[in-house]
């Protein structure tokens, strides 16, 4: 019984329809994830397309047809279609020539069983045709699909020795995808997941907040710790860090908070700068991600106490992050905006103060600001006037 994919606004666009006439139809299959998450009923994103032709060929038959391109990836066989519903990746049909774990040598294929052989999980590996919608699965998909089963094309040990981030891949898809757990794959992300050390961190830290982002990761970090595949790339995660995860993700939801991936990895390290900052390194995050790590690693035991204080004094993300890290509601950050003190140095200058004195009679006037909660100007300047008061009779 021929399989057909469910129609879905994406698959009704009219830019890609004309991809496809641009293309010919013999030539273009939809292929991976938005394949798979149409059948699931989930939002499609990205989608992404198969062919035989050449990548030349491809921007040619797209050139002719108007459509703009960009070789994105043309030594991989990639390149991307500009269209007005959004980029279309269209990649040749390929084959690995040889593999590392870490990088691949393709050649181009003219087999569409052949480029399916070579991809990670059978439910990345469902095609589609444009215009009838058949699907074609080569290595049962659409079951395990079904089953809610997430597995390795053929061997497991093989697909991860081809590419060591299928461990990470294989974690993060699970999460979002599987139901029982397949013996064969966690037996294989278990025994090799020493090879991960050879991936480049951008790549590991790719993946990584990838899964930290998922809607509950606690689970499935939990059981990468069990396996030994966490400890690899986060060994600073220790059982009371999978324990501080957890019980973030239950505040994240008892206040209805967004989940974020950065606040979730200060959750699984000590809450310490220099370990943040060691973290921060070796997964090679921006600049601002290390800033924020850091600060999110500050001490947490009184943060609770004053939100807005927090806030002024190190930025509304980290203020947020740092309160469910302690179990407290962000709340009242919520449409907060930091005010300036309404107080500028000059004005204590023409009161009579210079140098140093200046700058520390405003650290005294912004201190009791941020006490008493932000109050508007005309207290700011009686605040003045008390330690001007204080000062003249001490």
């Amino acid at each position: 019984m021929t399989e057909v994919l469910p129609k879905a606004g994406w698959t009704q666009r009219a830019d890609l329809a004309a991809l496809a006439t641009a293309l010919g139809a013999q030539n273009i299959r939809w292929v991976g994830g938005a394949v798979r998450d149409t059948l699931l009923g989930h939002p499609v994103k990205d989608i992404d397309a198969a062919t035989p032709l050449r990548p030349e060929q491809v921007m040619e038959a797209c050139k002719t047809a108007g459509i703009r391109t960009v070789p994105t990836g043309i030594d991989h066989g990639t390149i991307t279609a500009l269209l007005d519903g959004g980029p279309v990746e269209v990649t040749t049909l390929r084959h690995d020539v040889s593999t590392d774990g870490r990088r691949a040598t393709v050649a181009f294929a003219q087999d569409w069983r052949e480029d399916a052989a070579r991809r990670d999980f059978t439910i990345n590996a469902l095609y589609v045709d444009p215009q009838t919608l058949e699907i074609f699965d080569y290595f049962g998909g659409l079951e395990d699909l079904e089953a809610r089963r997430v597995r390795f094309i053929g061997d497991p040990h093989q697909r991860i020795r081809e590419d060591h981030l299928r461990i990470l891949r294989y974690y993060r898809f699970q999460a979002r995808f599987g139901a029982d757990l397949d013996e064969a794959a966690e037996e294989a992300c278990a025994e090799l997941a020493p090879t991960m050390k050879g991936l480049s961190r951008e790549r590991v830290a790719m993946e990584l907040m990838a899964i930290l982002a998922l809607p509950d990761p606690a689970p499935t970090i939990a059981r990468m710790r069990a396996r030994g595949v966490l400890p690899v790339i986060l060994p600073e995660a220790g059982t009371s860090q999978i324990a501080a995860l957890q019980r973030l993700i239950e505040t994240e939801a008892r206040f209805e908070a967004e989940g974020r991936a950065l606040v979730r990895l200060a959750a699984l390290i000590p809450a310490v700068k220099g370990v943040a900052e060691s973290v921060a390194a070796r997964l090679r995050l921006s600049r601002k991600d290390r800033d924020c790590l850091a600060c999110l690693a500050g001490a947490r035991h009184a943060d609770g106490d004053a939100p807005k204080a927090l806030a002024y004094s190190h930025g509304g993300t980290c203020a947020a992050g740092r309160l469910l890290l302690i179990g407290a509601d962000p709340r009242p950050l919520e449409d907060w905006e930091i005010p300036d003190l309404p107080l500028k140095g000059g004005e204590i200058v023409q009161r009579g103060l210079s140098g140093a004195d200046v700058s520390r009679m405003l650290r005294k006037v912004e201190a009791r600001w941020i006490e008493e909660d932000f109050p508007g100007r005309e207290r700011v300047l009686g605040l003045l006037e008390e330690e001007l008061s204080d000062r003249t009779t001490s």
